[in-house]
């Protein structure tokens, strides 16, 4: 592999080409040579110079096809014969490298006849599953070799997971919740539906229809509504995400599924088929199952047993409407529950649009505690813990070494006098916190490069030639110097490197005034440098990411107002008699408008607390556990989401309230009272 060669193409060009030369193994191969890529579109190289095979990567980015010109450094002008991928990295332009392949032939057309040395080789394990201790034996064969360096599948996997896994696990945990909330809605919907036609189930029951034939003609009804409804949203939900999904893929060298995808496709199909008919057929099974008389006699699905009347506070208007509700016990239940469910989301969308602004403005978020370094002595720590609004303060030593086995692999040795975790604490992946001085927690990237895990011996070179050996005790998730980090005890390292100079890191109080902080450090001899967040790259990202989930609240609590509705619409269809009779008593918009509210305002306060339970005891644990092999994510809806998700569901009663109200007004009084 030749890096830095000039590519060209037309207009477009780079000096960043990484040109692969193929080169035939030793001996005879049996079969078709191994090249490490898949061709998919066009054909292989063949042995005749002239030929170039490029990456989809850089053929997307230029547009270039089989039969286009690519003009190769020395090389010149060869023919584009294929596009390739590669699992070995992200393509171009995210992988800094455009890369190319031409045959050994070209090389010796170029330069003439002679042997061509290779700098790469590209290995196929006999038992993949045995891959780390087929590592562990190369490095230990390879040992001396300089500029030696491993690259796995499993390496490239890190470095992907490490760049989008913390954004990646709060989508699926998204996902998941409003799998949830779209299940609670289905379920709510369904008993509406079976309510509607409670009246119809009692003549058939009456015209001697069994309960099971009832159930079996909800749930061929509910099939036929499910399959191509069902079949139309995954459709349409696949072509709108194929052009996304397969861009990202492209940018990641993975080929897409294509008929592949199918079958989850198929299993989703059946597994909504069967959820929506289960859900339909269930409360008309259990409707069904009533005597005919009490059926026809209409009410809420679950049987009636006596009641004892309860004392209610006289409420006036909005109580009667609470009444109305509560009446109907299994759909005032159902409205509960699904509007809890769906403010619950609200919450903890606008939980989530929060924490990631703090992973982008926040350091703290991602293990890092301490906001401010001063560059001090270490005797300066004590000065700098006197300062009023300082809660800690501590040395700080980074030093840059290198492993001892081949000198190839940097990293970051930081290191304290005490626990280090009051300062940095980045989550852990394996293993345990460090105890004693000859300990280290390694960060997952300097594990993956040097094949270490927990029990196993790091050994680093000093820029002075000492060397420093440590029993690895944890690997961590640490994002910074991608992750080629290692935390150690500081008096290994002092003893190693006496001169090293340290930075103080400096923990705020709660609420402490930076800028008196900061004169204070200032008069010590260093101002303070603030710490910048990890993701301070990404920045831009998370910030349109926030509000994409603000903007997805925002259509959840719309869904909360359409649920409203849906529930008053049928309290107010069930009781239009009511409503009839106080229409005639003199009842105007206002008065009926009052009386729904009440309705709604008895379903949206326990809604309230059953979303504030979800989301505290439920939704947020959950993101935060599958987030947690990247970071040890603080999740949580403050006291200001709370109340803003309280006020909307204030506001979405009235605002619903009277919407049906001004409907109620357009029915006739004396069908109304017939009714009644």
């Amino acid at each position: 592999e030749v890096n830095e060669v000039r590519l060209r193409a037309g207009r477009r060009g780079t000096g960043r080409g990484a040109v692969d030369v193929l080169l035939e193994p030793p001996g005879a191969v049996a079969g078709p040579p191994r090249r490490g890529y898949a061709v998919v579109t066009g054909r292989d190289l063949a042995e005749a110079p002239g030929e170039v095979l490029v990456e989809r990567g850089l053929a997307r980015e230029w547009s270039l096809e089989p039969g286009d010109e690519l003009e190769v450094g020395p090389f010149g002008r060869l023919e584009v014969v294929g596009i390739s991928v590669s699992p070995d990295n992200v393509a171009y332009p995210l992988a800094r490298a455009a890369r190319v392949y031409i045959p050994e032939a070209e090389v010796r057309r170029r330069f003439g006849p002679g042997e061509t040395p290779a700098n790469l080789a590209l290995l196929w394990l006999v038992d993949p599953a045995a891959a780390d201790v087929t590592l562990a034996q190369a490095r230990v064969a390879t040992f001396g070799v300089g500029g030696l360096r491993f690259l796995t599948r499993d390496g490239v996997r890190v470095l992907l997971e490490q760049a989008g896994g913390v954004v990646i696990a709060l989508l699926v945990a998204f996902s998941l919740v409003a799998l949830v909330a779209a299940g609670t809605m289905l379920a709510a919907g369904a008993h509406a539906e079976v309510a509607r036609r409670l009246a119809g189930f009692g003549v058939q029951r009456a015209l001697g229809y069994t309960p099971g034939a009832i159930a079996g003609r909800q749930a061929a009804e509910a099939a036929l509504i499910a399959v191509p409804a069902a079949a139309l949203g995954l459709a349409a939900g696949a072509l709108l995400v194929s052009g996304p999904s397969a861009e990202l893929l492209a940018a990641l060298n993975e080929l897409a599924p294509g008929a592949a995808a199918l079958v989850p496709l198929a299993g989703c199909l059946a597994v909504i088929v069967a959820t929506f008919t289960a859900a339909s057929t269930w409360p008309a099974w259990r409707a069904a199952r009533r005597p005919p008389v009490e059926i026809l006699r209409g009410g809420d699905l679950a049987t009636a047993g006596p009641r004892r009347r309860r004392a209610l506070p006289a409420l006036g208007l909005p109580g009667l409407g609470a009444r109305f509700a509560m009446a109907a016990r299994g759909r005032w239940s159902a409205a509960v529950a699904t509007i809890g469910v769906c403010a619950g989301v609200v919450l903890l969308m606008l939980a989530l649009a929060a924490l990631l602004e703090r992973l982008r403005d926040d350091p703290g978020t991602l293990g890092k505690r301490y906001q401010l370094t001063a560059r001090l002595p270490a005797e300066a720590a004590e000065d700098v813990r006197a300062i009023p609004g300082v809660a800690a303060a501590a040395p700080r030593y980074a030093l840059a070494v290198a492993d001892s086995y081949r000198l190839s692999e940097a990293a970051t040795l930081v290191a304290y006098s005490g626990e280090h975790t009051e300062f940095e604490a980045p989550a852990l992946s394996a293993g345990r916190r460090i105890r004693a001085a000859g300990e280290v927690e390694v960060g997952l990237g300097l594990a993956s490069a040097l094949g270490l895990r927990p029990g196993s011996t790091l050994a680093v070179q000093t820029p002075s030639g000492r060397e420093l050996r440590f029993r690895v005790v944890g690997v961590v998730r640490a994002l910074e110097n991608d992750g080629r980090m290692a935390y150690v005890d500081a008096r290994r390292v002092l003893r190693a490197e006496p001169g090293l100079d340290p930075s103080i890191a400096i923990v705020l109080e709660e609420g402490a005034d930076r800028a008196r902080v900061g004169a204070a450090l200032s008069a010590l001899g260093a101002p303070p440098q603030p710490v910048a967040a990890a993701t301070t790259r990404n920045a831009a990202f998370l910030g349109i990411l926030a509000a994409v989930l603000r903007g997805i609240g925002l259509a959840v609590g719309l869904v909360c107002l359409y649920a409203l509705l849906q529930a008053l619409s049928a309290t107010a269809r069930e009781r239009r008699g009511a409503l009839a009779l106080l229409r005639s008593g003199g009842a105007d918009t206002a008065t009926l408008a009052l009386v729904l509210a009440g309705a709604a305002l008895s379903v949206v306060a326990p809604a309230a607390l059953v979303a504030v339970a979800l989301e505290a005891l439920v939704f947020s644990p959950l993101v935060a556990r599958l987030a947690a092999d990247f970071a040890a994510l603080p999740l949580g809806a403050s006291a200001v989401h709370v109340t803003a998700v309280i006020a909307g569901l204030l506001l979405s009663s009235l605002v619903a309230g009277a919407l049906v109200a001004r409907g109620a007004l357009r029915a006739s009084i004396v069908e109304g009272l017939r009714r009644e």
